[in-house]
């Protein structure tokens, strides 16, 4: 579904707040919620005292268009239309942070591995999240990359030397890049609050 559970909104942007990157990518977009999140708390909490005078860039990649919306086009400077495989690689952007929430699942085990291996590629830092049993999920809503294609493990994110680990109810999330071991030992979570 273009969407994911709330209950790892917290941490997810607790992190997006902490690294305060000036570029950002959304993979698989869906309903715009993390670039809408981002932008708030990238934006507005920047301290300029500033509305609608973004200063960071924030783009999105989507593989289904159905999903794309007006508010797409307000919160995102541009959308990339297609599978993020082959998108990534062509990009002329590194960016500070690259978003790849309740993505993995919808690829196989070894399509998942080259997204993470292209964002590495492609980004500063990327944060990872999926669900730790993605149940079993076919086409929805007219779309079929939906399908969910496999589950993975807290041990796949090993692989990256560089990670922060985030604990979570029903996620695995990852901050993977330059900046994780400076949260190592952190604890994130929405008890920890983040001050104005």
């Amino acid at each position: 579904m273009p969407s994911s559970h709330f209950l790892q909104i917290n941490e997810i942007v607790q992190l997006i707040y902490l690294l305060k990157p000036r570029t950002v990518l959304d993979v698989g977009v869906g309903f715009g919620k993390y670039g809408l999140l981002a932008r708030e708390y990238l934006e507005l909490w920047d301290g300029r005292g500033k509305y609608n005078q973004w200063s960071r860039r924030i783009d999105g990649i989507e593989v289904f268009e159905g999903y794309l919306t007006p508010l797409h086009d307000y919160l995102y400077d541009n959308i990339y239309i297609g599978n993020a495989l082959d998108i990534i690689p062509d990009l002329d952007v590194t960016y500070d942070l690259i978003l790849v929430i309740d993505v993995l699942e919808h690829f196989t085990h070894d399509e998942g591995v080259r997204l993470l291996e292209a964002c590495q590629r492609k980004s500063r830092n990327f944060l990872v999240s999926t669900p730790k049993d993605i149940g079993t999920q076919e086409e929805a809503f007219d779309n079929p990359y939906e399908r969910h294609k496999s589950q993975w493990q807290k041990g796949h994110f090993d692989k990256f030397e560089k990670n922060f680990f985030v604990p979570n109810l029903k996620s695995y999330i990852y901050l993977i890049g330059e900046d994780a071991p400076k949260f190592t030992g952190a604890v994130v979570n929405h008890s920890q609050g983040v001050p104005r």
